[in-house]
């Protein structure tokens, strides 16, 4: 096997893929601080965030299919220049003495119809530019490159926004999907073509795809849960760190603790094959439920800190595992629309978790959603174990080779 940075074209997408991620991990900071700077109401950011969550959730599955039926290099090139438009847009915006609300949330929810496009075209991308037998370490590879960006972003955004405002940090993430879109317009990736069908009928054999797996849909039922309960925790768990944990430093200490845990995750994602992945990873992510219990206790905070850190290992491990698996399981034509159809699970759960969270904490108590979201964690994860399709999957014997994508002359 060749390390996957060997590959020309994967490396350009590579530290494409590296340069964007840290330019997007320095945003949440930033668009945080400027809006709440301009209008002091925590509503207003509420809807920005909302005005970019709405349209990625509702667009993702026709990404999927204009991801399989063009091009997906195409598809994340212009996805990645529309997003350095928009970010530029807002950039320019708050570097004014008067920045409008208004360009901010058109900004943010054409940003998000973009990111919509440009998510199911991951795994087709790694899929087209490496050879099955090296997905594995390649996917380990982007993993550790998104789980560093999140972990240096917020120490970047705050420095930028000390030196010379949140504005920079968005002109500083426009010139990271400039530079990711020149890199991708550099390289070749194979695509296999797509039948002409209408999109409807291109979305029922994406999702008859899914349906057609038993590992794929109860897994994905469980990622959803997953991160459902996570926005339990993210909005549950500031209150019970602060009041009955020690304060501050203890939920900064379980946020550090889990980053970098996704990194150690994604590291051995890429020195460690297991023999049936799926139903490890998923055990793993059953994980979870410790630190919500832990937290749901008020236990002392060394030993949620810990639970939380070795949550986000399986994380980061789960994370490229699944994508390699995926990839090696699914025709590559439908690989964007079943990527799609995951992100949508996964995404849509989480803003039921943070509705629901406050509510329910507000009715019970933060310890009984905690708890609730817990058990349904255990349940839904380590419930996989009983389906016949996630106790056999394995990988396959002997993957068959496939040429190797070169970088393009232009």
């Amino acid at each position: 096997m060749a390390h996957p940075l060997r590959i020309p074209s994967f490396r350009l997408l590579f530290l494409g893929r590296t340069v964007s991620a840290l330019g997007e991990a320095v945003v949440p900071a930033a668009l945080a601080l400027a809006v709440l700077r301009a209008t002091g109401s925590t509503a207003a950011l509420a809807v920005v965030l909302a005005a970019a969550m709405v349209p990625r959730l509702l667009l993702l599955p026709l990404g999927g299919v204009v991801a399989d039926r063009f091009d997906a290099r195409r598809v994340a090139m212009a996805a990645d220049l529309v997003r350095c438009a928009t970010q530029l847009a807002v950039g320019v915006e708050l570097l004014g003495s008067a920045p409008s609300l208004t360009t901010v949330v058109v900004a943010s929810a054409l940003g998000g119809t973009a990111s919509a496009f440009a998510i199911p075209t991951a795994s087709p991308l790694v899929a087209g530019t490496v050879e099955p037998a090296d997905r594995q370490r390649a996917n380990a590879l982007m993993g550790m490159t998104a789980n560093t960006s999140r972990l240096a972003g917020p120490a970047l955004a705050g420095a930028l926004i000390w030196a010379a405002g949140p504005g920079w940090a968005f002109i500083l993430d426009s010139a990271s999907f400039a530079l990711s879109a020149l890199l991708l317009a550099l390289l070749r990736v194979r695509h296999v073509p797509v039948p002409r069908r209408s999109v409807l009928a291109d979305l029922r054999h994406g999702f008859g795809e899914v349906r057609a797996r038993d590992w794929f849909w109860t897994s994905l039922l469980g990622h959803g849960v997953w991160n459902g309960a996570a926005a339990v925790l993210m909005t549950l768990g500031p209150a019970v760190a602060i009041d009955r944990l020690g304060g501050e430093t203890t939920w900064v200490l379980l946020l550090q603790a889990g980053a970098i845990g996704m990194l150690v995750g994604s590291l051995l994602a890429g020195r460690i094959r297991l023999r049936r992945p799926v139903l490890l990873a998923n055990l793993g992510l059953a994980c979870y439920a410790a630190p919500l219990f832990l937290l749901a206790v008020a236990a002392p905070a060394p030993a949620v800190i810990v639970a939380y850190a070795v949550a986000l290992t399986a994380l980061g491990y789960l994370n490229p595992v699944w994508e390699t698996v995926v990839q090696h399981h699914f025709p590559p034509e439908v690989l964007a629309r079943v990527t799609s159809y995951d992100w949508l699970v996964s995404l849509g759960a989480m803003p039921l978790g943070y509705a629901l969270a406050p509510l329910a904490a507000d009715a019970f108590g933060a310890p009984v959603p905690l708890a609730v979201a817990g058990l349904l964690v255990l349940a839904s994860c380590a419930g996989t174990a009983l389906v016949p399709g996630v106790r056999r999957l394995t990988w396959p014997a002997t993957p068959q080779p496939q040429p190797v994508a070169t970088v393009a002359s232009r």
